[in-house]
């Protein structure tokens, strides 16, 4: 006998009468959206916080919008130093996401963060030792920075943040998540919000929203 497989007549039954939804047209639509922080106000520094924002009224607006029914939401940040998840959004759970992985990732003693701790350096916020060879030279003449002139390096230098621990918390937690649509609504637990984490704000931010499906 298989005693790998156990099949019923009636889970076959079941299998078999399963019918999928009609799809309507297809859909491919893209839109970058926008964050301005909640704690921020208008004209304020970046000051290497942390922080949580929910982008779920974002993506339900989009996806209304859209008149997608069937298919996946891709949420993308477009920061190095930011993450999206999927979890529970509530204020004191947030702090402990900031207290969590600035234990594991404590900011660098030159940081400007008053959460910086002594004797930690990182190798990326060795500013003057940047752009280390021409790969990363070329990459700063592409984004902008004539960085051959003297001045034109230093002030990139200057403007670098000292900030290698955000990047390594952002590639812990991931850039991107997928959510499930069905007839129209996306696929997530009650208590579960797409969250943008900063971790190097606040600061404004934006974030790519791609539907890819069937109306």
């Amino acid at each position: 006998p298989n005693r790998g497989i156990s099949t019923s007549a009636s889970s076959l039954a079941s299998s078999s009468s399963f019918r999928s939804p009609p799809l309507g047209k297809q859909i491919c639509t893209y839109k970058t959206v926008t964050i301005r922080p909640s704690g921020m106000n208008a004209g304020d520094a970046p000051r290497q916080a942390v922080s949580v924002e929910d982008l779920t009224p974002e993506i339900k607006s989009f996806l209304s919008q859209s008149g997608m029914k069937q298919g996946v939401i891709h949420v993308i940040s477009r920061h190095t130093t930011t993450a999206i998840t999927i979890n529970e959004r509530e204020s004191r759970l947030a702090r402990d996401v900031e207290e969590f992985f600035l234990k594991i990732c404590p900011p660098d003693e030159r940081s400007s963060t008053p959460k910086k701790v002594s004797g930690v350096r990182y190798l990326h916020n060795d500013i003057d030792q940047r752009p280390d060879g021409e790969e990363e030279a070329e990459r700063c003449r592409e984004n902008g920075w004539n960085i051959d002139d003297a001045d034109e390096l230093q002030k990139w230098r200057d403007q670098e943040p000292i900030n290698a621990h955000s990047h390594l918390i952002s590639m812990m937690l991931g850039s991107s998540e997928c959510i499930p649509v069905v007839d129209g609504e996306m696929v997530i637990g009650q208590w579960q919000s797409v969250l943008l984490v900063d971790l190097d704000g606040p600061r404004t931010r934006s974030v790519g929203l791609q539907m890819m499906g069937f109306g």
